[in-house]
């Protein structure tokens, strides 16, 4: 076995593990043992004749294969990445294996902390920033020595640069698992980084200084004002009403129009191209490591399925960092994680309480401790195609630095369910498919979707990260890049989630939607002139249509709807001011609106796992009564509660496909296919 490590030794790939001692000065043998009283800590002398590395090490104590080993000092030595990590994340070393092997080859000692919490105080020997960036945490003081907690020896250097100690003290590097670790940073430093993440957007772009109280006091008067006029005028306030009704009918026709023939037209110049070369990266340590955040809140039932659907990625584990949102309070949750044993790319990230508790404030505050340059987001219940990460490290690859989000295709596992299931999958079909991706290639300005995103790091950081206190986060980000010069592109790769197959949870959902749809077009309209400058002529004109004109559509849609009565013979308000050929015109535009529908979703659905809902079409129109609902509902919580977040409960309608609810439990580890 020697021979053969030897041989790896000698080889150019041989990773450059640093060997770590004590910080200096370090504590006496008097003082050590009073650490170790208060800490709990086991003390390990260096080995009389320690391995020369690491990976030797934990092969003498029989915690790794040889072919492991092998195999991961490959992948080190031909990256930045620590060879602990990549055989904490391949699982083949446990933390239980590697924390013991640690302190034995550095001889530190090893923390068993686990009782309270460190003193706040002792923020003040390391920042938050470099704590988290190098995965260490101040974890006690006893007399004039500070104990570090690090699973990370490798960094003992870094560590001890970063400190700030007063003349006198002295540091003690211990070692400690993850999850303590964690534990430790969001007990000292959590609150601030809480308060940061609440208030992170710049304010001129955020709703929170959104006040219902005025906004109230300014509807009513409106109101009053329109109660009035009707009073004194009431044909032209009729008249007035079904013009913006109308008008706001035609654009939002119009962008359709616009959107689809786009598309079109990119597809037929696709085909006529030649098959573009598979430009997608071959080795596994050119990829880039990708944060993946999921924010979780009392999910029971989605623990187990979402980790099989995480594991099956195909991505290099040790490129794959995977945090866990919870919040702090959510038993619910932490219980059904308790029950699994997590991967070594996957963390749980608690957030403590605060206002408001928002999926945005969540990923703010989580941001703080993912380690990828490339920064993506899935809701609980996604099952994402496994080859998605390879796509998007492909496409960013290929992309300049001022593409700054990749935005995937979103399906229904669940669209067989039932009616409802059925039409909301037409209606995303047709999103994702269609009118995103001609919105991308008319060069405006494309609204996230809230799961299958991905980010460059530095253009998020660069734009202050999202707004916590927007129930539609997404969109105002996707606004927030086009401002600052940014582009959006949709990637086709697809993302399987479940659809909501009640009315009511479904209105609730939509009304949550649209409401921070209005409240994103309110706060970005502060400053219009400023707005337009920014956006230029076109994109902002087709702004107010992609976000006022899509919730008020719905609102005014009543009106138009009374217009059915006239093939029946009856009379209508309008019948004094438009004549029996203007009536004929109007059921055109409407036909015509009906046919581009059907056109639409016939489109959007050609995929094989989508034409089973073609029968369902022409329901569309009907689906579309429950919009006005939700619409009218977003406008009554914007006045009384414009933050609160609609939960959508998962796992409520419908088993996982047997091809999704059955993936791999390891993620591959081997180089992407060419």
């Amino acid at each position: 076995m020697h021979s053969e490590i030897d041989a790896v030794d000698d080889a150019k790939t041989t990773p450059k593990i640093g060997t770590l001692r004590p910080l200096t000065p370090g504590p006496s043998a008097a003082e050590m043992v009073a650490i170790a009283s208060r800490a709990r800590l086991r003390i390990n002398s260096p080995p009389s004749a320690p391995p020369s590395t690491l990976d030797r090490l934990l092969l003498a104590r029989g915690a790794a294969r040889l072919g492991d080993v092998m195999d991961a000092r490959e992948a080190a030595g031909l990256s930045d990445i620590w060879i602990g990590q990549v055989l904490l994340a391949r699982g083949a070393v446990s933390e239980a294996e590697m924390l013991p092997a640690l302190a034995e080859f550095h001889g530190l000692g090893m923390n068993d902390w686990m009782h309270g919490t460190p003193d706040p105080g002792l923020a003040r020997y390391l920042s938050a920033d470099r704590a988290l960036a190098l995965e260490a945490v101040p974890l006690d003081r006893i007399g004039a020595t500070v104990i570090i907690a690090t699973g990370r020896p490798d960094r003992a250097d870094e560590i001890r640069a970063a400190l700030c100690l007063p003349a006198g003290q002295k540091a003690a590097l211990v070692l400690a698992p993850r999850a303590q670790i964690i534990a430790g940073q969001i007990a000292l430093y959590g609150e601030l980084l809480a308060r940061i993440a609440e208030g992170q957007a710049p304010q001129r772009n955020s709703c929170r200084n959104w006040r219902t109280k005025i906004v109230g006091r300014s509807a009513f008067l409106i109101l009053l004002a329109i109660a009035g006029l009707t009073f004194l005028a009431p044909l032209a306030v009729t008249v007035t009403a079904f013009l913006i009704a109308l008008a706001v009918f035609m654009a939002n026709m119009v962008l359709k129009i616009a959107t689809f023939g786009a598309t079109l037209r990119a597809e037929r110049q696709i085909r006529r191209a030649r098959p573009p070369k598979d430009e997608r990266i071959t080795a596994p340590w050119a990829l880039p490591i990708i944060s993946i955040l999921v924010p979780l809140y009392e999910e029971r039932e989605i623990a187990t399925t979402l980790m099989r659907a995480l594991a099956d990625l195909d991505y290099p584990p040790e490129r794959l960092d995977v945090l866990l949102i919870i919040e702090e309070g959510d038993s619910l949750t932490r219980t059904a994680l308790s029950c699994l044993t997590l991967p070594g790319w996957a963390r749980i990230i608690t957030v403590p309480r605060g206002e408001p508790r928002t999926k945005p404030r969540a990923l703010n505050f989580a941001l703080n401790f993912a380690r990828g340059e490339i920064i993506g987001v899935y809701d609980a219940e996604d099952r994402p195609e496994s080859d998605q990460l390879l796509r998007v490290a492909q496409r960013f690859a290929a992309l300049g630095p001022d593409t700054a989000c990749l935005q995937g295709q979103l399906d229904y596992f669940n669209a067989r369910y039932n009616l409802l299931s059925r039409l909301f999958a037409i209606e995303y079909a047709i999103w994702f498919r269609v009118l995103l991706p001609g919105v991308q290639r008319l060069s405006l300005v494309v609204p996230l979707g809230g799961t299958t995103q991905f980010l460059r790091r530095a253009a998020l950081e660069a734009v202050g990260g999202w707004d916590a206190h927007n129930v539609t986060e997404d969109a105002e980000l996707g606004i927030r890049l086009a401002r600052h010069g940014y582009r959006v592109e949709i990637i086709e790769s697809t993302t399987f989630e479940e659809a909501n197959a009640a009315i009511i949870p479904w209105v609730r959902q939509r009304a949550r939607w649209q409401k921070g749809y209005l409240l994103t077009w309110a706060v970005a309209m502060r400053a219009p002139f400023a707005l337009f400058r920014a956006l230029g002529l076109w994109r902002f004109l087709a702004l107010q249509v992609q976000i006022l004109c899509a919730v008020t559509g719905f609102l005014v849609a009543p009106l138009l709807w009374s217009l059915m009565i006239k093939p029946f013979g009856y009379a209508h308000p309008l019948d004094l001011v438009i004549s029996p050929f203007g009536y004929g015109i109007l059921a055109t535009v409407f036909v015509a609106s009906v046919v581009l529908s059907i056109a639409l979703a016939i489109y959007a659905t050609q995929a094989a796992h989508l034409r089973h809902l073609r029968p369902f079409i022409l329901l569309s129109e009907f689906y579309f009564l429950l919009g006005t609902l939700s619409a009218w509902r977003a406008v009554l919580e914007i006045l009384y509660r414009p933050f609160d977040w609609a939960k959508t409960r998962h796992g409520q309608f419908g088993a996982l496909p047997a091809a999704v609810a059955k993936p791999r439990l390891t993620p591959t580890t081997s180089a992407p296919p060419p």
